[in-house]
């Protein structure tokens, strides 16, 4: 079978601001990039909640979640990073077009990955949010014992340490995770996304 045997449908089905109205929802993707240990997925578990009691309907999709099933099959290297951040970017344009708002939790350790995403999501619903706080840090917290595992060279290409991290050129939201607590973070996020997808 080839490219030519295959015929989307996506041109009879619902258009996003059909669902958008329903839900009565901005359907937007808010990406949290960092370190390991920077704190992406305790914002994005308290992000759903916030947005849930709000009346808005969310969904989560977290880097250790997709490679315990959609992208277990990927290694680490740049070439499995990129075809990781590839799919998770497919799941999340499909889950936009459904009117829904995304939370992706991924290390996204280089600015072409973030680029690359960005371009199969779609720039006007891309919220680019840096979850910062350096290496020193993380590896103090080591919340998965990951910076442990990575001293002791059980670990490849691990990022900060044989794998670098790119930091953000632009982002949407910096959220400064070093400085603030969890509760202090999460509403500064939350306080710039209700805005953005209620209608």
């Amino acid at each position: 079978m080839s490219s030519k045997d295959i015929h989307p449908i996506n041109d009879r089905l619902l258009v996003r601001t059909d669902k958008e109205s329903m839900l009565s929802q901005k359907a937007r993707v808010y990406w949290l990039c960092g370190l390991s240990g920077s704190g992406k997925s305790t914002l994005a578990i308290q992000l759903e909640k916030d947005l849930h009691n709000s009346g808005i309907f969310s969904v989560v999709l977290d880097g250790d979640n997709l490679r315990n099933g959609l992208n277990e099959d990927l290694g680490f290297s740049d070439a499995d990073r990129m075809e990781n951040i590839r799919r998770v970017s497919e799941v999340v344009k499909t889950l936009l077009s459904n009117g829904l708002v995304v939370i992706v939790s991924l290390i996204s350790p280089k600015e072409n990955f973030r680029v690359s995403a960005k371009k199969i999501i779609g720039v006007e619903s891309f919220r680019e949010i840096y979850v910062e706080a350096d290496f020193e840090t993380c590896r103090k917290r080591d919340v998965k014992g990951l910076y442990a595992k990575a001293e002791k060279n059980e670990i490849e290409d691990f990022t900060g340490t044989t794998s670098s991290f790119e930091v953000p050129r632009e982002p949407w939201v910096t959220l400064n995770t070093e400085n603030e607590s969890a509760i202090q973070s999460s509403q500064v996020l939350f306080n710039h996304i209700i805005k953005d997808v209620q209608i």
